[in-house]
C-alpha cells in the first residue's frame, strides 16, 4: 500500500453526526450503508463483552451500491475480495478524523486479473470521496 491510497480528511461534526450525514448523502448517489445498525464499534464490542473506553467512538461505515456490486460480482466473483468499502470515522485532535483506504489500478490488477475492474473500482472510489466531502 502506498500513502496516496489512504484518503484522509476531518470534520468538525461529531462522529455519529458525520455517519448519519454520510448515510444521507450516500443515498442520493444510490449507495447504502450496509451496516447501519452495527457501525458503532463501541456497541459492537460491548455485544461481545469486549469493553472499550467510554470515549471510544470509532464508526466503521460500510458503503455499498447494491446494483453495481451485484452486476460486478456476477461478472466475476474474484472481484468480491475488493468489494467491501469502509469509511472509518473516529475522534482525534479535537475533530472527527475520517479515513478511507483505496487501491490504485496496479494493486487492483495484481489482486484481480480483470481488465475492466480497475477503472470501475476507481470510479466507485472517486464517488465515495465525493460523498465524504459532501457529508463532512
Amino acid at each position: 500500500m502506498q500513502q496516496q491510497d489512504l484518503y484522509r480528511t476531518e470534520s468538525s461534526k461529531p462522529v455519529a453526526q458525520f455517519a448519519r450525514d454520510l448515510k444521507e448523502v450516500a443515498a442520493t448517489y444510490g449507495f447504502v450503508v450496509h451496516n447501519a445498525e452495527k457501525m458503532a464499534m463501541a456497541e459492537a464490542f460491548a455485544r461481545h463483552n469486549a469493553p472499550v473506553a467510554p470515549d471510544f467512538d470509532l464508526h466503521m461505515i460500510q458503503l455499498c451500491k447494491p446494483e453495481k456490486a451485484a452486476q460486478s460480482m456476477g461478472a466475476n466473483p474474484e472481484r468480491s475480495v475488493l468489494m467491501p468499502k469502509f469509511v472509518m470515522a473516529f475522534s482525534g485532535e479535537g475533530k472527527t478524523q475520517i479515513r478511507f483506504l483505496r487501491y490504485n489500478a496496479e494493486e487492483i490488477a495484481a489482486v484481480v486479473g480483470d481488465p475492466q475492474f480497475p477503472a470501475s473500482l476507481a470510479e466507485t472510489y472517486g464517488r465515495i470521496v465525493t460523498m465524504i466531502e459532501e457529508a463532512r
